[in-house]
């Protein structure tokens, strides 16, 4: 894998980008911050020596390279998913590019479902902890220990420092941003009533089929990470309503200012 970052990094160098300090991955529905990027860089994920290529249609598939709030940025418009079929190495390659990179800071964004019923549509939740649920681990492959620590604490996954700030942003903006536990599943499909349940049993907030590889991922190589769901729908198994990729999408981007203004905030102040 070494052989294999060092092709793609060198080729992203070649592109233009420069030392980022801050790594941004955006989740479904959420596109617009790249508007408020002074881009410097951009390539396809099909065009960047072994990436993965995006295949869900709502991810745009592009790599970005600028500056947002005077500090440098390397942004993932569309992320890979383990539905997708990809190996979780593969899903969360881009996160060792951006390390090697010289990326300092991880920024995650997702959309999620809420099981938590106090956490209305359009509402944004901090992660405070996860559970994985995937069945799998990005690192569960030869050679990761060249990498980075096999054995990974994940006893504070989500940097303190980093979610205090996003919480203060969220005050100072009026923005109400709950704090709350993340279960990653496989998906592609959406949960049913009996696994609303369960996941509340077991102790979550909101649920979703991304962001835990790449929070593992960033551990792994000592990156400080913080990750925000937005809530699109709600997971109550008493009164489960029928939902459908469209209306996530579209609660995602009604959401998504409330999103970026508090991850400007943070960026301008780490």
């Amino acid at each position: 894998m070494i052989k294999e970052l060092n092709e793609s990094t060198d080729y992203l160098i070649s592109k233009g980008f420069d030392n980022p300090e801050i790594g941004i991955i955006l989740g479904t529905g959420m596109g617009k911050l790249i508007e408020e990027i002074e881009i410097e860089a951009e390539v396809s994920y099909n065009h960047i020596p072994y990436f993965p290529t995006a295949t869900v249609e709502f991810h745009k598939g592009k790599l970005i390279f600028g500056k947002l709030e005077g500090k440098k940025v390397m942004v993932m418009q569309g992320r890979f998913h383990y539905y997708e079929g990809y190996s979780l190495r593969d899903v969360t390659y881009p996160v060792w590019v951006m390390k090697k990179l010289g990326v300092k800071k991880l920024l995650v964004s997702n959309a999620s479902g809420s099981i938590n019923l106090d956490f209305k549509k359009g509402e944004l939740m901090l992660i405070d902890d996860h559970i994985n649920l995937l069945g799998d681990s990005p690192l569960a492959f030869h050679g990761v220990e060249k990498l980075g620590e096999r054995f990974v604490d994940m006893s504070q996954p989500y940097d303190p420092e980093m979610n205090r700030i996003l919480e203060e942003s969220a005050k100072k903006n009026n923005i109400k941003l709950h704090k709350g536990v993340y279960a990653a599943v496989l998906g592609p499909q959406l949960e049913t009533r009996a696994e609303y349940r369960m996941l509340k049993i077991l102790g979550a907030d909101a649920v979703g089929m991304s962001t835990v590889p790449e929070v593992i991922v960033a551990n792994h190589l000592e990156i400080p990470v913080s990750a925000i769901s937005v809530i699109t729908d709600v997971g109550d198994p008493d009164n489960l309503e029928p939902v459908n990729i469209e209306d996530i999408i579209a609660m995602a981007e009604k959401a998504e200012p409330k999103m970026i203004t508090i991850f400007k905030e943070i960026i301008k102040n780490i």
